[in-house]
């Protein structure tokens, strides 16, 4: 996958340091990204012009040479580990096989991401490493821009996250409605677990995995981030919010349906209708230039002028509006930029979600959520599914 690392390059000149430096696996998205290499365990990074990678066993660094984008892979032992352990100990070891695979490259001051193990900063600062602490996230900053081959990507993981809503959606149709309003199918209670199950196992089947994700009914749909559990009601809105990770690119996808079986409560067709007039704003305020600020700021005009409460109009209400219109995805689910009241400026190749929504536990939860990219003249639609409440 190309990328582009000048704005890295800049940072390095501009904070005064020779290279850039992560010690994590790889389910740190900054050390994916920048080492191009997928592993369970720690090993360090180092971008100076050029990507190099340290290994503290010999386990990984085989498929390291084949499949990372370094241009060097070395390993502890390529810096006398052991005769170092012999002369300072297990612990001090590493510290300084770390300083010797920095001087190798001439490097004597290092960034090192928001979040860096302070054993790793303490130890190559006794060695004489200046280590300085990049607060904004560079690498995170960049990967807010996506290549064409990255968008492909969120693409692929999109189309799995359909057929995913799909198979959940069926189950709502296919269900009846019991004497208590709760649904059923095959005799039995229709429960979020049940629905979560399918949604799971489509995904498996096109490629992708999640750990969880939200079938929420009622009050527990009044929760943004509740997961939901148990009976699912004909009387209550459901929301079915899934956000699946490919599990061969990691890349994610986002989106969200609420569903009604039957006709929906007055108020629940009223906030459904008025979430995607919101939507719809967002969407018309959505072109590179304009800033998530901005984007958040047309989603609240309309519940506020409609009568809803909104955390920009009043920071302590629990209900209306209750939280940003979206946030970007790829390699974390969430990540740069943000459509929210601290969102700035949007670029093409940023991939953000559209996602407004009002919660009340009185009512249930009512949200509508598209994926999509920014583009030189508005933004694409990257979500082929439906809107719509009833079932």
């Amino acid at each position: 996958m190309d990328r582009d690392l000048s704005a890295l390059d800049a940072y390095l000149d501009d904070a005064g340091v020779d290279g850039y430096l992560i010690d994590a696996d790889s389910e740190l998205s900054d050390q994916y990204y920048l080492s191009g290499f997928d592993a369970p365990d720690p090993f360090v990074t180092l971008y100076d012009g050029e990507t190099h990678l340290l290994f503290p066993r010999s386990l990984e660094f085989g498929r390291a040479k084949r499949e990372s984008r370094a241009d060097t892979v070395e390993r502890y032992v390529d810096f006398d580990h052991q005769s170092k352990i012999e002369d300072h100990g297990t612990d001090e070891a590493v510290s300084y096989v770390l300083a010797d695979f920095l001087g190798s490259y001439d490097v004597d001051s290092v960034a090192v991401p928001p979040r860096f193990p302070l054993r790793t900063a303490d130890g190559l600062r006794a060695r004489d490493i200046e280590v300085t602490a990049d607060t904004d996230g560079i690498v995170t900053e960049i990967r807010a821009t996506k290549t064409d081959a990255e968008l492909e990507h969120v693409r692929a993981a999109q189309r799995a996250n359909e057929a995913a809503m799909a198979a959940a959606e069926d189950l709502l149709a296919a269900a009846t409605i019991a004497a208590d309003d709760t649904l059923e199918l095959d005799g039995e209670a229709l429960t979020s677990e049940r629905v979560k199950e399918e949604i799971e196992v489509t995904l498996l089947r096109n490629g992708c995995s999640l750990d969880e994700t939200i079938v929420a009914c009622g009050a527990d749909a009044a929760d943004p981030h509740d997961r939901g559990s148990g009976p699912l009601s004909a009387t209550e809105p459901i929301i079915v919010d899934i956000f699946p990770r490919d599990k061969e690119t990691k890349y994610h996808a986002d989106m969200t349906r609420t569903f009604s079986k039957g006709e929906p409560s007055e108020t629940v067709r009223e906030w459904y209708d008025l979430t995607e007039r919101a939507m719809d704003a967002a969407f018309e305020a959505l072109e590179a230039g304009a800033t998530g600020e901005g984007v958040h700021d047309a989603v609240c005009d309309v519940y506020e002028e409609a009568g809803q409460p909104t955390l920009r109009d009043d920071e302590r209400t629990e209900t209306g509006f209750i939280h940003s219109t979206g946030h970007g995805v790829g390699l974390d689910v969430h990540e740069l930029p943000r459509l929210s009241p601290t969102g700035g400026d949007l670029e093409p190749g940023h991939v953000v979600t559209v996602e407004p929504g009002l919660y009340d536990p009185a009512v249930g939860g009512v949200r509508i959520e598209d994926i999509v990219v920014v583009t030189a003249d508005g933004y694409e639609n990257l979500t082929d599914y439906e809107r719509h409440l009833v079932v």
